[in-house]
């Protein structure tokens, strides 16, 4: 802990009480201060007392159902965004970057990244960034140490399997647009997407994804936080982590 984590961390704990870090001050314990599932062995960090659930029910935690709705409300519209946003603007989509790993056959458009919205975005898809900025950014249930994109496999992609960070925010995906033969995998439980619909899922587990289709497959992802976790903690593992990617020379 530097002095920077220790004077925040402080200042959290005379504001919200003197227990409300216990769980991420056990987390930063030598063998991460809990037990964890065997298929979340690749994530770096795991918050005790999280559920060590896989699958969600999108709708099943108040907090974030208003989200869930708010974009599945808004399907047909982002819909027909994304698809003139990938004829007419395909510059706007990157190969996308997973861990330093550069994927040409996984495109990205983001909406919120580094912590803050990407303005440029609401000029191609002005419907998707508007909910997202109302339901998810404003209400604060973003995880704004992630991010937001409209993640674009290409006929014949595959996502390894892997685990991602840590337990502590939680993967939204919308589907956009969703050919025959894509599905998506996590902690040995294989499903589909139904477009339109969201899948709510734990990305600390190991999961992967492919796209048998004959056409781009796009879902709009979304990083929010875990219901389980509490706003003391929150600001807690924002501090946290943006000071270990600062002193890693990521910021």
């Amino acid at each position: 802990m530097t002095p920077e984590m220790e004077n925040a961390f402080q200042a959290i704990r005379t504001e919200h009480g003197a227990d409300s870090l216990s769980r991420v001050e056990r987390m930063l314990e030598a063998g991460g201060g809990a037990a964890r599932h065997p298929l979340q062995g690749g994530a770096k960090w795991i918050l005790p007392g999280i559920s060590q659930t896989p699958w969600h029910d999108p709708k099943g935690h108040p907090e974030l159902s208003p989200v869930v709705e708010a974009f599945e409300a808004s399907h047909p519209v982002i819909k027909e965004e994304l698809t003139a946003a990938w004829a007419g603007r395909r510059d706007a989509f990157a190969d996308y970057e997973h861990y330093l790993t550069r994927q040409e056959d996984w495109q990205a458009l983001y909406l919120y990244r580094g912590g803050g919205l990407v303005r440029e975005s609401a000029d191609s898809v002005p419907a998707a960034y508007k909910v997202l900025e109302e339901s998810a950014v404003e209400t604060e249930k973003i995880c704004p140490l992630l991010e937001c994109h409209f993640s674009t496999l290409l006929p014949g992609a595959v996502i390894a399997p892997h685990c991602d960070l840590w337990n502590f925010s939680i993967n939204l995906h919308l589907a956009v647009d969703i050919p025959d033969g894509c599905s998506i995998t996590v902690a040995g439980e294989t499903r589909s997407w139904e477009e339109g619909k969201c899948l709510l899922f734990d990305y600390s587990f190991e999961h992967e994804a492919r796209n048998r289709g004959s056409r781009p497959r796009t879902c709009l992802l979304v990083d929010l936080w875990h219901p389980e976790t509490t706003v003391p903690e929150r600001r807690a593992l924002i501090v946290l982590i943006t000071e270990i990617r600062r002193l890693m020379g990521d910021l």
